[in-house]
């Protein structure tokens, strides 16, 4: 004792050797099964963890196999010594896995094995711990539900967004296609208005057929046709469904450049994107304005980094003077189903097909715009060369479809009884015998009947049994001299295998597109 004070016995605290030190940390920790393992894998100590976790007492499981921790399927499969052997080798064994207690009851447990060696080297044991991880991985996955939960409620919400911006898009075009008929049905009416409305009916058709083909292309279930157009008259043939469109308070004006060259791509998905800009033009105007829309021939295109892609390409701008766009719209405009408009005024998916279009075209898209300042959207498509027949949406085309046609017999596939009447009644009306088949079964037994009396089959593609390429094949097989077309407006088949080499005719089709396929000038799809 020191001035009335205890001294401490440095020499007491030294009495635990390393040893005690450890044994008394290892029995100390509760959360932890910390035990060791001779080299035969019998356990030889135990910790009070292991007794929480495990269940055992240290009478109970010293001089046990390690091997009664593991499930039955487990120890069947050979775990306990394969997991002796990867320790020993590799110097460690790790894993999240299943682990029995003494109820035989199962936790997740997260599990180490460590060997341990003599100063030879020689595996004499293993150290072994254990943790009860059961509540972690019950979090984990009740995260991952959450997480699933929701992002399906942000895809029924895109969803929702989607139905009823196609709704409205759609009772928009049945209201053009309801009003025209009614009017048509009147009597008396003038010859000039009979044909607005029937003109109104036409065009509004068409803006159903790019709707319809923008929501398949973003769903993936419609195969892109590339062929080569030229730009300035495949923006011309489009001036009447674009006035329609904008609406009369909005001035169209097309500023073409005849040299404005000719690209390799997808025409429809070209005129869907012309389309959409232009819808897009139209709304931010809502009091009336000017829509410009120019081609030129342009020598390199800005990329989103900033750089120039060299090359000549053709530059589409579509600009108006409408309300602009602010900086944070304009980072996200092309995000599908992104709108800035009211629910079930806009599907949000616009923009996004203009720039699937551009990328897979393997173009650039460039905006320029500010708020109050209108916008300015810029398509640049690489220029191909300038060997390309007419222009697939020409007149010249139109011309060619209206000269009358050979008389043949042909076998009308289709499963779809409105469709099946009145394409057969339309095959007809243009001079062809018919004869109608409602599946596959149907045509290949017509066919057997009466061999050799075909001179074409006309198939749909989705049909109940074996769908129209299935039947085509078939048909290509047993009388390969036999032309076959289909024709489809969805499919998945046709989106994930191709048409086979066979022709194909898009739904919906025109009566002159009807007549060319007829003729042998369908387009043939590799």
């Amino acid at each position: 004792m020191t001035n009335g004070e205890p001294e401490t016995d440095i020499g007491d605290a030294r009495a635990f050797d390393e040893g005690e030190q450890f044994r008394a940390l290892v029995q100390s920790v509760h959360d932890y099964a910390i035990f060791m393992l001779d080299a035969d894998g019998y356990v030889a100590s135990w910790n009070p963890g292991a007794e929480r976790i495990k269940g055992y007492k240290a009478g109970e499981i010293i001089g046990q196999h390690f091997s009664r921790f593991y499930t039955e399927e487990d120890r069947a499969n050979g775990e306990p010594a394969r997991a002796l052997a990867t320790a020993g080798n590799e110097g460690k064994f790790e894993k999240e896995v299943w682990r029995c207690r003494k109820d035989g009851s199962r936790f997740w447990a997260s599990v180490v094995i460590d060997p341990i060696r003599d100063d030879d080297g020689t595996v004499i044991g293993f150290a072994k711990i254990t943790r009860d991880i059961t509540e972690r991985r019950d979090a984990q996955q009740e995260l991952e539900r959450a997480r699933e939960a929701l992002a399906q409620a942000q895809k029924m919400e895109a969803v929702g967004r989607l139905t009823g911006g196609v709704a409205h898009d759609f009772n928009n075009l049945l209201t053009v296609i309801r009003a025209s008929v009614d009017m048509l049905r009147r009597p008396g009416l003038a010859a000039e208005k009979r044909e607005r409305y029937l003109s109104a009916i036409s065009d509004t058709a068409d803006r159903a057929s790019l709707l319809t083909g923008q929501l398949l292309v973003f769903a993936r279930r419609q195969p892109l046709h590339n062929e080569r157009f030229a730009i300035a008259p495949r923006v011309e043939r489009m001036r009447q469904i674009l006035a329609t469109t904008l609406g009369s308070p909005i001035r169209l004006i097309l500023d073409l450049a005849e040299d404005s060259g000719t690209v390799f791509s997808d025409p429809t998905q070209f005129e869907t994107a012309i389309l959409n800009m232009a819808i897009n033009a139209r709304d931010a105007m809502p009091s009336g304005g000017q829509l410009r829309i120019s081609a030129r021939r342009v020598e390199g295109a800005p990329t989103a980094a900033g750089q120039v892609r060299e090359g000549p390409f053709v530059a589409v701008a579509v600009e108006d003077n409408g309300i602009g766009i602010d900086d944070e719209t304009q980072a996200r405009m092309f995000e599908p189903f992104f709108t800035t408009k009211a629910i079930g005024k806009g599907t949000g998916l616009g923009l996004s097909q203009v720039y699937g279009f551009v990328k897979t075209s393997e173009g650039e898209v460039t905006v320029q715009s500010s708020l109050g300042e209108g916008a300015r959207f810029t398509l640049y498509l690489p220029l191909v060369g300038e060997e390309a027949g007419p222009d697939a949406g020409s007149d010249e085309e139109a011309d060619r479809a209206a000269t009358p046609i050979a008389r043949q017999r042909i076998l009308l596939v289709e499963d779809n009884e409105e469709v099946g009447t009145f394409a057969s009644g339309l095959l007809g009306e243009l001079g062809q015998d018919v004869v109608w088949a409602h599946n596959a079964v149907e045509a290949l037994a017509a066919l057997d009947a009466d061999e050799g009396a075909f001179d074409l089959v006309f198939s749909d593609v989705v049909m109940p049994g074996d769908n129209g390429v299935l039947l085509a094949q078939e048909v290509r097989r047993r009388w390969p001299a036999l032309r076959v077309v289909l024709t489809s407006g969805y499919s998945h088949v046709l989106a994930e295998e191709g048409s086979h080499g066979f022709e194909l005719l898009r739904k919906p089709y025109s009566v002159d597109s009807l007549v060319a396929m007829i003729a042998g000038r369908s387009r043939r799809s590799a």
